[in-house]
């Protein structure tokens, strides 16, 4: 997993899936009254990842309305501080971790405790709570088990390949909008 964090390849990748995202929303009117969307993207700065400056968003062009549309994301896990692909392996691999690996987490990202505890905290606790996942398990052969989150996504999907992560990155894209992050956010 420590690979994937260092390949810039998946980084540029996710990018694009994000861009094709933004396009796909964008061509879309407003939901709430049919105006057209204009780009008012966010400024982003995410810890243990590229240097994406920017989420995608969108502000509806009528005076009155004005509402906001933000694109769902595979850079970005919510309002996270830190990309989403970090708070994914970098959870996951907090189980049974090696020697080498928290060594590994130490060095190359300095995340404080209490931080990995929420983490934690969110994946077994609101995570598994949520209306998004109680939908979205039935979709997996096997039982997962709760408090192996997100380790039990990373194996269902061969999330320690760069295809399985964008595949698990897509899968949980829905979270990171508005609509869906009720009850899921942290």
């Amino acid at each position: 997993m420590e690979k994937l964090l260092r390949d810039g390849r998946l980084y540029v990748f996710l990018e694009q899936i994000d861009k094709d995202f933004a396009d796909e929303v964008q061509s879309r009117r407003c939901e709430h009254c049919g105006g057209v969307l204009h780009r008012g993207d966010y400024s982003r700065k995410p810890r243990g990842g590229p240097s994406w400056d920017r989420r995608y968003s969108f502000c509806c062009s009528r005076d009155g309305c004005r509402k906001r549309t933000t694109p769902p994301s595979v850079r970005f896990l919510g309002r996270k501080v830190y990309a989403g692909m970090v708070v994914v392996l970098v959870s996951a691999m907090l189980h049974g971790p090696s020697d080498r690996r928290l060594q590994w987490l130490r060095e190359e990202l300095p995340i404080d405790r209490r931080t990995l505890k929420r983490w934690r905290e969110w994946w077994t606790g609101i995570f598994v709570q949520s209306a998004f996942w109680k939908a979205g398990r039935g979709r997996f052969a096997r039982l997962m088990i709760q408090a192996l989150m997100p380790l039990e996504l990373v194996e269902a999907f061969g999330a320690h390949q760069m295809e399985g992560l964008v595949k698990l990155m897509k899968f949980l894209s829905p979270i990171t909008t508005a609509t869906c992050r009720p009850g899921v956010g942290m």
